[in-house]
């Protein structure tokens, strides 16, 4: 049975603990709150960029973009986008049984954050490369990042890129999901219809029209690629609001339960307190007793 001295000892050590949990709650808290604002921001312009190619790929003709083009099932490149800390609950453990589900021999791995190299290297699967983004990640990360998995499909290494990310869908809510990035799979317009008129071409979408100058290809040509880029960026801003959104209500659990430990120690305590002077009242009377007193 534990002594008194050593109950303080854990008391201490716990109420420490508790200390630190509460201050990374608190941090991830200010930082959940941008990283949420950022993912969401980022939303409606993702959808209108899908309408706009939409609208430009119904005016396109037969005209197909090298990164459009589907080819046979052969090795593949999996972008994982994790976290580079821990601490964040389950997140990264669910992240890494998606992985398990694809091919090893045949998958080549393109990781962003640390805590899937890690992974990566520890089950000797194949490495491409690690990129490393910030809390607040910047547009110029994910193009980097989007251009070298691109280079990867031009250059014809793989037939396929997925992303692997963790899709925010609220704070107590985050969920594993698998996307695939390239080829660029077929963009469906949305009652468009498109007219030709003068040098450009002019779509009328929803009553909205557009003039797309010098013309549909060329435009197409350059919206594809900073389509793949802004996906990218989508899904590390996803990926990094799911990661504080977890941090925070890891780390309020772990107090939660270390305020209930100290409670319940305390209480502990105050019995084992309270039997010693018990029995030490006992042994005086006794001992009077015994002296006839």
């Amino acid at each position: 049975m534990p002594s008194t001295r050593d109950i303080r000892r854990r008391i201490k050590s716990v109420k420490n603990t508790a200390q630190i949990t509460k201050a990374m709650q608190m941090v991830a808290a200010a930082k959940m709150r941008k990283a949420q604002q950022s993912a969401v921001a980022g939303r409606p312009y993702a959808t209108l960029m899908n309408d706009v190619l939409a609208a430009v790929s119904a005016n396109a003709g037969d005209f197909s973009h090298p990164l459009m083009q589907p080819r046979d099932d052969g090795k593949g490149a999996l972008l994982i986008i994790s976290t580079d800390k821990g601490l964040c609950g389950a997140l990264n453990t669910n992240l890494m049984r998606e992985v398990g589900k694809f091919p090893k021999e045949t998958t080549t791995h393109i990781c962003a954050g640390k805590k899937a190299s890690q992974f990566i290297v520890r089950t000797k699967r194949t490495l491409a490369a690690e990129f490393t983004y910030k809390d607040s990640p910047l547009f110029s990360e994910a193009r980097a990042i989007s251009r070298f998995v691109q280079d990867l499909f031009l250059k014809g290494e793989v037939n396929r890129v997925d992303v692997l990310y963790t899709n925010f869908i609220s704070t107590l809510n985050q969920k594993p999901e698998v996307r695939t990035l390239l080829p660029v799979g077929e963009i469906k317009a949305l009652s468009v219809d498109v007219a030709g008129e003068g040098g450009g071409e002019k779509l009328v979408a929803s009553g909205v029209e557009y003039l797309f100058e010098p013309g549909a290809e060329q435009v197409f040509g350059g919206l594809i690629p900073h389509y793949v880029n802004f996906q990218v960026y989508q899904y590390l801003l996803e990926a990094k609001a799911s990661e504080h959104s977890s941090r925070m209500v890891s780390m309020k659990n772990a107090t939660d339960n270390a305020n209930q430990l100290i409670k319940d120690m305390t209480l502990e305590y105050n019995k084992l307190r309270q039997a010693s002077i018990t029995k030490e009242l006992l042994e005086i009377s006794s001992a009077a007793m015994a002296m006839g007193t």
